[in-house]
């Protein structure tokens, strides 16, 4: 068996504002203050002489690729997303940036927004619109029933209402 792999899907091209302003800080912070940083400290072990044995020397080049390899990921991300600040004409359908309150069958209520693949992470009711449950809710209305297959079973949701966010 050789090394290929099928690449990645790469994730929706959609994002928030607010997500968007954050990958610009991040690659702001790499690119003006920790890359200089780092080259600096790795220009200072180099002159200390054998690069082979300087653990300083080594961490600081393999730190500068992971910079590198972080910044054109973020420049690439960057030019193709589109930012979504409009609210769509139908707001009581789930579209991309909706807050949507879904009810699960153990009556449990939760509230979600659907973000972008790049921002879930930015706060816990973030869901990625590439989740199941992301993908499963877009186009859907209030009052429809989703039903999500997981490890331990199937999981049902009803909607219960659907908001979008004044931007």
């Amino acid at each position: 068996m050789g090394r290929w792999r099928a690449p990645d899907q790469p994730g929706s091209q959609y994002i928030t504002p607010e997500g968007a302003e954050r990958l610009k800080v991040e690659l702001e912070h790499l690119w003006r203050v920790e890359r200089p940083a780092v080259t600096q400290a790795v220009s200072e072990a180099a002159a200390q002489g054998d690069r082979s044995e300087n653990a300083e020397y080594t961490y600081g080049k393999k730190r500068l690729r992971e910079i590198d390899r972080r910044v054109r990921f973020l420049r690439q991300r960057l030019d193709g997303m589109v930012i979504v600040s409009t609210v769509p004409a139908d707001d009581e359908r789930v579209f991309f940036g909706a807050w949507v309150t879904l009810e699960d069958t153990a009556g449990q209520i939760r509230e979600l927004r659907l973000v972008g693949p790049d921002e879930f992470d930015m706060n816990p009711a973030y869901l990625s619109m590439d989740s199941p449950l992301g993908r499963a809710l877009l186009g859907r209305r209030i009052a429809d029933e989703i039903r999500i297959a997981l490890p331990n079973g199937e999981q049902q949701y009803s909607i219960i209402q659907v908001r979008y966010s004044a931007v």
